[in-house]
């Protein structure tokens, strides 16, 4: 089963979550190897990519514990049990469904909901989220996080997906932000191993820059 104190390990070294949207089993060992190399430690591979299952599984068994390897885009409480058995340690989803919520936790995973308002945000926590992630993020914005940071309490990680770039860190690291979900600004389907390496030093750099 797995153990979220390894996650919590590799967050607290490098919490950046690589969303490798639209890549297929044929890309995965070569970015995700990039992204290895170049520091991430989180990679996320969307259910509404090209078999996400057999990307899960083979990034999953190649890393093994040196990284962790989750699903996003997660929806329905039956896709939780079937990333568990493809070797997924975290679920993130664009909402905050309490039943996704329970079963990820239930199955040993981490859990991430997507929520825009702090009453979803509440709402998830109480069904056991381990963190939110503010989605959208470009759409909220800063000066939301802010705030919801006065009221939420300060363990809670928020990671911010959604529009985010090396550009608009900053602002979210200063209101409050533990993390960022980087998507299409780090990786589109296509690219290069090359690519991504040149790509993922940016980001890094940036994060390390506002912190």
């Amino acid at each position: 089963m797995p153990e979220p104190a390894q996650l919590d390990r590799h967050f607290a070294t490098l919490p950046l979550i690589a969303i490798l949207r639209g890549i297929g089993p044929a890309e995965i060992l070569s970015i995700g190897g990039a992204l290895f190399e170049s520091g991430f430690r989180l990679i996320e591979i969307p259910l509404n990519s090209p078999e996400p299952l057999e990307s899960i599984r083979l990034l999953a068994t190649a890393l093994g514990d040196r990284a962790q390897v989750g699903a996003g885009t997660v929806l329905r409480a039956s896709d939780v049990t079937d990333v568990a058995a493809a070797g997924g340690r975290f679920i993130v989803s664009p909402n905050a469904n309490p039943d996704v919520i329970r079963v990820t936790k239930a199955a040993g995973l981490v859990s991430f909901p997507g929520v825009a308002t702090p009453t979803e945000g509440f709402a998830a926590l109480e069904a056991g989220a381990d963190g939110l992630k503010l989605f959208p993020a470009e759409q909220i914005g800063p000066t939301a996080l802010k705030a919801w940071r006065a009221v939420f309490p300060r363990e809670v990680p928020f990671i911010p997906v959604g529009g985010i770039t090396p550009d608009t860190m900053a602002s979210f690291v200063a209101a409050g932000a533990s993390g960022f979900g980087l998507g299409s600004s780090l990786y589109r389907p296509g690219q290069s191993s090359e690519q991504v390496l040149a790509s993922a030093a940016m980001h890094i750099a940036a994060w390390r820059d506002c912190r």
